[in-house]
């Protein structure tokens, strides 16, 4: 191994010492300090693709000092390597884009103080090597996301949901401090990669407890069903805040347990509860995010489901495929939220169209009839190439095709136009060859740095079965919804699912009752 210091290491720093600056002037129009703060975030998005090049050449390495317990390591790897690229330039976009949006702000130099300081403590969490870094990094990133989330602080709102965040935030950092502690005692190390190589010969009891616990951390920092109320109102907070949160922070349960593959797959009884949890967390998401009527609240409820359906595939062992889905899920979820109010005035100006072409029972059938046939084409085509896909990978993209469908069901509606028609064949024709394509190339990249996929038992198979009938279930209802949408019982359930089933309510009732008590 080689024994060079990774430049993206130093990235943290730049960024803690450009944040300490804002303490000069945090006020209001704080003089360049705002080309500052965008020149530190552009440099440390420049120190991680000079660190990508060094691994390229030189190879991966560890960066260690300390021992036993306390050890300190920072790792690059190509998991890392990614991840700091990703998050170095979603940050750079967002403090860019934070330069105009918070110019005249009472706590303007403030503002930008605290989002470098955040984003330094994400850097520094997807370099951690070691149990210590690890945890302290998810406490930090937690703590400038609080003190984010309470920018305006003298909202009620705002408040609320830095109060929830708080709670389901930092409940993740006791788990996942707990399950460090037991990882120590059973494998007497704290180097993240000496644990993942021991894993591989079995788990000893404290590994086992240890997974369990790992798994609701990931669940707690992905807002994960049935906590994931605080992650919909976290729009009182200003506008960079919500795309740095979407697009960075919120993936970071799923980034834990790529940087611990080895260790969640050793454990049958944690992959199995990622995927149950996953896949209930996906559609519960993507069904009350049909029911938002704000831009906004839509994409907050897009991304409780994309979260869902990244465990999902962790569960499954597609470990390629989740680190993809963290990088395209960042990348596009940070434009959404940025370009949020722009498209909202674009629809609004635009002629409303006539009447929608509402599919029948037989169009959907039909359609997905025909979704299937062309993913099994696909699929046939690309396993000719010697591209052999696991049970677990075809039942993704089956799932995947679910969606498509419905798409599908559209151009097949009697009164649909043939353009429509023929735009709706080439997305799922795009759409299966995207997915099989993309599996190709996350595999070629990441594939030989994580582990492979495991092979499918009776366990394994019976969730396979269970998420295809439950993503089918509620694709067909989604088809369907339009011909009974007008039915009183449906209106009624409308409402429910635009509330979250009141989940949130429940939440909110939790924290009341824990401020009143701490008040008597």
């Amino acid at each position: 191994m080689s024994t060079f210091i990774p430049f993206v290491q130093f990235a943290p720093l730049v960024l803690l010492a450009a944040a300490a600056f804002a303490l000069v002037r945090p006020g209001r129009r704080p003089g360049a300090y705002p080309a500052f703060a965008e020149a530190a975030a552009l440099a440390a998005l420049g120190l991680a693709v000079a660190s990508l090049i060094q691994l390229l050449v030189l190879g991966q390495r560890v960066t260690a000092v300390g021992a036993g317990p306390a050890l300190l390591a920072l790792r690059l790897d190509a998991v890392s390597a990614t991840m700091t690229v990703l998050v170095g330039f979603v940050g750079w976009v967002v403090v860019r884009y934070a330069r105009s949006y918070l110019d005249g702000e009472e706590q303007e130099g403030r503002f930008h103080g605290l989002m470098l300081a955040t984003l330094a403590a994400v850097l520094l969490l997807v370099q951690s090597g070691s149990l210590v870094v690890l945890a302290a990094s998810f406490i930090a990133v937690g703590a400038g996301l609080r003190r984010l989330l309470m920018f305006y602080g003298e909202r009620a709102e705002a408040q609320r949901a830095a109060t929830k965040f708080a709670l389901v935030w930092f409940g993740g950092d006791v788990l996942l401090v707990l399950a460090a502690a037991l990882l120590w005692i059973g494998f007497g190390t704290a180097d993240l990669g000496a644990i993942g190589t021991a894993a591989k010969a079995g788990l000893p009891l404290s590994a086992h407890i240890a997974v369990a616990l790992l798994v609701m951390v990931a669940a707690l920092k992905t807002a994960s069903f049935p906590l994931h109320g605080w992650i919909t109102e976290v729009m009182e907070a200003p506008t960079p805040v919500s795309a740095l949160l979407h697009a960075g922070i919120i993936n970071a349960g799923g980034f834990l347990m790529i940087r611990l593959a080895e260790l969640v797959q050793a454990s049958s009884g944690g992959m199995a509860a990622l995927v149950m949890l996953g896949g209930l967390t996906a559609l519960f998401g993507a069904v009350v995010m049909l029911t938002q009527s704000a831009a906004k609240t839509a994409l907050a409820w897009s991304t409780v489901s994309q979260m869902g359906f990244m465990l999902l595939q962790c569960g499954l062992g597609l470990w390629p495929l989740a680190l993809l889905h963290i990088v395209a899920h960042s990348l596009y979820k940070a434009h959404a939220f940025l370009a949020a109010g722009g498209a909202v005035e674009a629809v609004a100006s635009i002629r409303r169209p006539g009447p929608v072409a509402v599919p029948g029972g037989l169009a959907v059938a039909r359609s997905f009839a025909l979704a299937i046939v062309l993913y099994l084409a696909v699929a046939s085509l690309f396993s000719l190439v010697g591209a052999q896909k696991s049970a677990q990978a075809l039942a993704l993209g089956a799932i995947l095709v679910f969606g498509v469908a419905y798409l599908v069901a559209q151009g097949l509606a009697d009164a649909a136009p043939r353009e429509l028609t023929r735009r709706t064949a080439l997305a799922s024709l795009g759409a299966a060859v995207a997915y099989f394509g993309f599996h190709l190339i996350s595999g070629a990249i990441w594939g030989p740095h994580l582990p492979a996929v495991p092979t499918a038992g009776p366990l394994e198979w019976a969730l396979i079965i269970l998420a295809l009938l439950s993503f089918g279930l509620v694709a067909v209802a989604q088809a369907l919804f339009p011909l009974w949408a007008h039915h009183p019982a449906a209106a009624g359930l409308r409402v429910h699912l635009a509330n979250g089933l009141y989940l949130n309510a429940v939440l909110d009732r939790l924290i009341g009752g824990f401020r009143a008590a701490k008040a008597h």
